[in-house]
């Protein structure tokens, strides 16, 4: 916290340092604001499409990151401080010609806003772009994995944050593709042109909208007076209990010809009684079997995630031409089974019965939830396979997963089946544990299967 709090404040104060430039260009008349590669009322096309993305993308990740406020708070301002500077390095480079030493230029405009420049990357930025967003979807699966159920203000985080450096990749390949394109006119980039071009008018990028208000107070309910009136009601039932025999003084006396089981006139009269044992259609408040829906099947590409769902009797689903970054996500499939080529993130499979998976490689985690009669095949390598709330899976190991952990929690009829031979040998998943006291701590082994 004390590492962060320190780059923190170097990151505001080289932030605060451009924006007093900024504000001293204005009184003292320097620079044309509009004067921009000899092009008045106009700037350079890649600053406006960067404007475009800071207003867009990350200023709706900033709005996430100040619900969550804390440390994520404090790393949205990094994230902030750090694309400001790099606009004012785009302006630059819209202004003035490339110098000879980029690199001696390149590293005095580090230290003026303490954060290396994307576009200095040569030839090609956009691996390095991508490179970071793989690193981020690593770390940011486990944030999925924790909340994804119960709290969805992490997930839109998540989403924000990745989306950033999506939209920063589609921006270089589009402006940037083979590195930073400099003007072909302007002075020649030097520590001293940059302060020129740093006090004009056009470094300020337009201001981030404001983060939306902070949701209300949650409603107040009147619980005193439901309390009193909940009181008031069963004091006056058990007054009436107490009354003991008194109770039946305000009964009316029926005489043996009003009494319908000694005159059968009345019951002839009186209205139809329904019999218990016999079925009756509901009333309007009776609760109703929804009817059940029927969802189109989906096997797409979901900005990073791969979206199986609904599938019914499908056996030659497939997913080809994956990347590192992508995460597969299998909801209500039945009877089907699914083979995804390459390497990718993760796998999760939700509520699908009787469903089969193969896949090559994956770098994360798989996962099954509530789920039943599941089978899984690994051609290559993954580090983790999680079972939980699931009845009857079976995992085909290859020679190079053999290291894989197992990790299961409620769940029943495990096997993991290991290659030996040419063939595969099977071994049950412990259902049962024992856990006995050894005099200072609990401890707890499986329990033998009997057959």
């Amino acid at each position: 916290m004390a590492e962060n709090h320190g780059l923190m404040e170097r990151l505001e104060k080289a932030v605060t340092r451009l924006e007093s430039l900024f504000s001293d260009s204005h009184r003292s008349g320097g620079m044309e604001c509009d004067a921009i590669n000899g092009v008045n009322g106009s700037i350079a096309p890649y600053v406006e499409a960067f404007d475009r993305l800071l207003n867009g993308s990350v200023a709706e990740f900033l709005r996430y990151s100040k619900i969550l406020e804390g440390d994520v708070k404090t790393h949205a301002e990094m994230v902030r401080a750090a694309f400001q500077a790099q606009r004012s390095f785009l302006v630059l480079a819209s202004q003035c010609q490339e110098p000879q030493e980029v690199r001696k230029v390149t590293y005095s405009f580090k230290r003026q806003c303490t954060e290396k420049a994307v576009f200095s990357y040569s030839p090609k930025p956009g691996p390095y772009v991508k490179e970071m967003n793989d690193a981020a979807t690593f770390y940011t699966n486990r944030v999925l994995k924790d909340y994804k159920h119960s709290d969805t203000r992490h997930v839109d985080w998540v989403k924000s944050y990745l989306n950033i450096w999506s939209e920063l990749q589609a921006y270089i390949k589009e402006h940037h593709t083979t590195g930073l394109t400099w003007s072909k006119t302007g002075p020649v980039a030097s520590p001293l042109s940059m302060r020129s071009v740093l006090t004009s008018g056009a470094c300020l990028s337009p201001p981030l909208p404001p983060p939306p208000p902070p949701p209300g107070p949650p409603p107040i309910f009147d619980t005193e007076t439901v309390k009193d009136e909940g009181t008031a009601s069963r004091s006056a039932l058990f007054a009436q209990l107490n009354q003991g025999e008194a109770i039946t003084k305000g009964l009316r006396h029926v005489s043996d010809d009003q009494k319908t089981h000694k005159n059968p006139s009345l019951r002839a009269q009186g209205p139809s009684v329904r019999s218990p044992t016999k079925s009756h259609t509901p009333s309007p408040t009776s609760p109703k079997n929804s009817p059940q829906q029927s969802h189109a099947p989906v096997l797409e590409l979901e900005g990073k995630k791969w979206r199986v769902e609904y599938q019914e009797d499908k056996n030659d689903l497939i997913i080809t031409n994956t990347e590192l970054k992508q995460v597969a996500y299998i909801f209500k499939c039945n009877k089907s089974t699914l083979q995804i080529k390459g390497k990718i993130n993760s796998i999760t499979i939700d509520n699908c019965k009787k469903f089969g998976l193969v896949f090559d490689n994956v770098v994360g985690i798989v996962e099954v939830i509530n789920s039943r009669d599941i089978q899984i095949q690994v051609m290559g390598k993954v580090p983790t396979i999680s079972i939980n709330k699931t009845e009857g899976c079976h995992i085909y190991l290859s020679e190079e997963s053999l290291d894989c952990e197992i990790v299961s929690a409620k769940s029943s009829e495990m096997n993991i089946l290991i290659p030996q031979d040419g063939d595969y040998k099977e071994f049950p998943v412990p259902e049962q544990f024992k856990t006995a006291w050894d005099g200072s701590k609990l401890v707890t082994e499986p329990a033998e299967i009997v057959g």
